[in-house]
């Protein structure tokens, strides 16, 4: 008998798992219209253009150094490099 109680958690768990995957995929459709235009607009306000290509901007610098190149242009020197055995 203490068998059968046990077989009743997976049987629960089961009958859980079903009703909550009928109610997950339910049609949701006719409360969705604001939700779906805001994300229309949010999508629009990404892709639009934000200036030509073209135009530089002023707050930006004319040339950006690739990685380490102003680094190692303004280091000082110590010497030759130490050898390496």
């Amino acid at each position: 008998m203490a068998a059968l109680a046990w077989l009743l958690i997976p049987l629960m768990a089961a009958i859980g798992a079903a009703l909550w995957g009928s109610w997950a995929a339910r049609n949701p459709g006719r409360n969705d219209g604001p939700e779906l235009a805001g994300y229309a607009r949010f999508r629009a306000a990404m892709a639009k253009s934000h200036g030509d290509a073209d135009e530089a901007d002023p707050a930006l610098p004319g040339h950006v150094p690739a990685t380490g190149e102003q680094e190692q242009a303004h280091q000082t020197s110590d010497g030759p490099a130490p050898a390496v055995r």
